[in-house]
């Protein structure tokens, strides 16, 4: 059994990795922590996990966790991971961190986009960017793995195929990315209220939104070279999901079955990888509740211009449901453990 310790178990992430954890057969939860409800059991922040999970929020005690756990989820706001991370690697604990602190490949990229020093960067260079479909081997063989997020995930996959191949121009990119308000996390910020966020839409941090930084990262990993992209999110009035429509420039001359089937054939072995069939395009309640990325493409002839659809749950694939698949790359065990459900549908 598999001792879990979740560090920032009352964030909407957080919860998510609680829940599912307590599903999974091979962990067992053994340490939670809460700057805001230390002493207060789980289930009074979340009464949905009364009479499932029996656990009291604590401060965080490195030593404690160190003694009890096997692996520890840090879902830590940006900035206050790196803090704690090291700490916590240097005690012999595999940690996945669900920041973006452990993400990058470069010091100066991290600090360029986050606007803070890195206070350990020896760590950068042992950490792993922890998308299964692309970096397995290497999560496999890591103590620490940097947990993607939701936008990237989402927009990573949705281009990979093509960037691997370099069917694509990679000057062209544009990523237009919407997501539900849980993205934003569980706050109390006017702008995420139930007033201001319905029955509306809107982009923000346009051409500045730090994950744009991540997404270049690992297309210019698949493509071998450079890439700069225009990423635009934004904000639509629902509780949960990411859905991207990826737009590029096609330097292969192929129609939309032929890249379906490549689509396919790159993603044959991939469980949580649906492709959907020329002329379907994926829906966000086929995917909100589950761990599945769906991916849909059309072949614009007249502009040569590939569009790819891709959707995820931000809280599951793009946060807990991951960070859960890569723990059980990190033990050996099968990724679909704990994560084999279909989407809620309504």
């Amino acid at each position: 059994m598999i001792r879990v310790g979740v560090l920032g178990a009352t964030g909407y992430a957080g919860i998510e990795l609680i829940r599912i954890l307590s599903m999974h057969k091979n962990a067992k939860i053994m340490f939670a922590s809460s700057q805001t409800y230390a002493g207060k059991k789980l289930a009074e922040v979340y009464k949905n996990l009364q009479n499932i999970v029996d656990l009291t929020c604590e401060e965080v005690d490195v030593e404690k966790v160190a003694k009890s756990c096997d692996v520890v989820f840090t879902a830590l706001p940006h900035g206050a991971s790196k803090q704690i991370v090291p700490a916590l690697y240097e005690a012999g604990i595999k940690v996945i961190d669900l920041s973006g602190d452990f993400r990058y490949k470069d010091q100066a990229v991290y600090e360029a986009w986050y606007g803070q020093e890195h206070s350990a960067p020896a760590l950068l260079k042992k950490s792993v960017y922890g998308l299964p479909e692309l970096h397995r081997d290497e999560i496999a063989n890591t103590s620490l793995v940097g947990n993607p997020g939701c936008y990237t995930t989402c927009s990573i996959l949705g281009l990979a195929p093509l960037a691997k191949n370099q069917w694509i121009d990679m000057d062209s990119i544009i990523v237009d990315a919407k997501s539900g308000v849980s993205g934003g996390g569980r706050t109390t910020s006017l702008g995420f209220s139930y007033a201001e966020t319905d029955e509306t839409m809107k982009a923000y941090k346009v051409a500045t939104h730090r994950h744009t930084s991540e997404i270049e990262q690992e297309i210019g990993l698949l493509a071998g070279q450079e890439v700069k992209l225009s990423f635009t999110p934004h904000l639509v009035p629902l509780k949960r999901g990411i859905f991207a429509t990826i737009y590029a420039k096609l330097t292969a001359d192929m129609d939309t079955k032929e890249l379906v089937n490549a689509y396919k054939a790159f993603y044959k072995n991939e469980f949580f990888i649906r492709v959907h069939d020329e002329g379907s395009m994926p829906e966000l309640k086929y995917v909100n509740g589950s761990n599945f990325v769906d991916i849909g493409l059309c072949v614009d002839k007249r502009l040569n211009r590939v569009v790819i659809c891709s959707c995820l749950d931000n809280l599951i694939k793009g946060a807990a449901g991951q960070a859960v698949q890569n723990m059980s790359i990190l033990f050996g065990l099968d990724e679909k453990t704990g994560l084999n459900m279909p989407g809620f549908y309504l």
